[in-house]
Formats: C-alpha cells, structure tokens, sequence
C-alpha cells in the first residue's frame, strides 16, 4: 500500500525577471517547462510528480511552483522509497514538501520485500526493484499522468522518450510506437488503464539544470556539494561506507573529498572526487565532464549495455 503524508503550505518562489526582453537559453528552457506543465494539468485528470530530493526533481519542483503560482502545485508528489536511499536526501524530501505544502505519496520497497511480493536481489540493490511499487502506486491513486525528471543527456534510452510518453495497461513502455511531437503539439489520449509518462525538462542537460540552480538560488541536499566521507573502490567508483553498502574483500576504507553528481541508492550511487563546494565550483567541473553522472556513477547502468532501456520497458522511468 502506499502512504500518504500531508504537508503545509509554504512560501512560492520569487518569479521576477531582471533584464526585460533578453532571452537567454535558460529562459527558453524554463518557458518550455512550463509549458509542458501547464498542457499536463490541463489535459489529464489526476496527475502525479515523481519527487525523490534529487536535483533533477527539485528543479521540476521548483519549475511547477512557477508554473501555478500564486496557487499551489495543483497535484502530489510520489516518491518510490528504496529503503536504501540516502538520509540526508531523505531529511531534504521531506523539508521541501512541507515547505511548499505538497501531498506526499510514498511507495516503499521494504513493504513490498517484508509480504514477499518481491525478493531482494543478490547484488544488494534495490533500485531495479522499483518498477512494481511505482506501478501499483500510480494504480491505486489512479494516476493518469505522471511527471518525471527524465533528461534525453543521460542516457540513449531515455533520448528515444517522447515528452509524452504512452503507457499500456501493464505500465509498459514501447519504444518502437510513439508519437510524433511537432510544433511542440504533445498527445496525451489514453484509454482506460493507460497512462503516459510525461518528461518536462527532457531537453536540458546537466549543466543547464546546474546553471538553472545557480541562476534560481535552488536549495539542494548537501551531498550534491564537496564534503569529507567515508569511502572504498569499487568498480572504478567511490562508494559510501553505509549501513547498506559496505566494503568486501581487498576494498578498503578511505576517508575522501567527494561529492554527487546524481542520488539513487547507497548501494549502486557512487561518489566523485571533487572539491566544488559551491554552485558556481559544481558549474564550473559540469561544464568540462565528458561523462554523463549516470554514465559515471550508477552501477544499476552497468548490469547491461541496455540496462535503462530494460528497466523502462517494464515500467521504470
């Protein structure tokens, strides 16, 4: 089952612009974003947000805050929770809802692990486990659409998603039947049972999401920042020493200056040596990386050349 957490209202973002008539590239993206927000809300019934304290879905937040101002965000949030995840990003999650008084739905793994519904996986992840709470979440809340933080720069597979993306009954996703999406016209029909999947900031990379946080003075966890950390090497990146992730073997325990570029579970995000400890230092690195941050740090990538794509062909985002 999922669990709904209520929250209070919370101060909007200041939507003001300096500079009237100069359009930047960061303009052009936010108006895009906004717009597409706008046409979901307007077009379905009983959109969600997938909202995990990932600077991917704080930014989606913050642009949603933007798009309904000065209501509040017309819709809730869903988080599908690991169990696994980190708790300073989970301390944050929290914080935002409450401050921009959102619903808060949260799916969670370990139920679904403790009545036998899934099984944990040997390697100790649980990420690819996601796929059948967030399902049956969108499905007992009856979800027509759901907003995802998704971006074309991450990976091959999530460039073939269209910014509407269809959803059979199963929560399936092919990539082979989708539809045309010309001047900048987007088609969410669906019939009963079906839903799609709807990708707002799809056209932005990684250092346009950074400079947007620059630019917007966006709080994020602050494990997105340079910090000291308890750490070992494995598979060529930096894991945390954790309660579910913990060295093996010949792995060794070292303490280092890391940072993340992208949050998911403790057992397959790893860290990046870094010394950025601000917006304008993380701008800065972003802007000369030739990795994206999941090409970089998401084991649960690894598994196979086609690892993503699997997972979203079977209802993950």
């Amino acid at each position: 089952m999922s669990t709904i957490v209520s929250a209070a209202p919370g101060a909007a973002p200041d939507t003001e612009r300096t500079g009237a008539g100069v359009h930047s590239s960061l303009d052009a993206l936010e108006a895009e974003s906004i717009h597409i927000l706008r046409e979901v809300v307007a077009e379905f019934d009983r959109p969600a947000m997938l909202f995990s304290g990932g600077k991917d879905s704080v930014v989606m937040l913050h642009l949603a805050a933007k798009a309904f101002w000065p209501g509040r965000i017309p819709f809730p949030v869903l988080h599908v929770d690991t169990g696994h995840n980190f708790p300073e990003v989970l301390g944050f999650r929290d914080r935002t809802v409450q401050r921009l008084g959102v619903r808060l739905v949260v799916a969670a793994v370990q139920d679904y692990i403790d009545d036998g519904r899934l099984l944990e996986r040997a390697d100790g992840t649980r990420n690819p486990l996601q796929t059948v709470p967030l399902l049956d979440a969108i499905a007992q809340n009856k979800f027509d659409a759901v907003l995802g933080g998704g971006r074309r720069d991450e990976d091959k597979a999530r460039a073939k998603e269209r910014i509407l993306s269809l959803r059979d009954e199963f929560g399936q996703w092919d990539p082979r039947n989708q539809r045309p999406e010309l001047w900048t016209l987007y088609n969410g029909r669906h019939t009963p049972g079906q839903h799609v999947r709807a990708f707002p900031i799809s056209n932005w990379t990684e250092l346009d999401i950074w400079r947007y946080i620059e630019r917007e003075n966006i709080e994020l966890p602050a494990i997105y920042y340079a910090h000291e950390r308890e750490v070992f090497r494995r598979d060529g990146m930096w894991m945390a020493v954790g309660e579910f992730s913990a060295p093996t073997g010949a792995e060794t325990v070292e303490r280092r200056t890391v940072r993340y570029r992208t949050v998911g579970d403790m057992s397959c995000t790893g860290a990046v040596l870094s010394g950025a400890r601000t917006v304008s230092d993380v701008v800065a690195e972003v802007a000369v990386s030739t990795l994206t941050e999941r090409g970089a740090t998401r084991a649960d990538d690894r598994i196979s050349e086609a690892a993503m794509e699997d997972r979203k062909k079977d209802g993950y985002f």
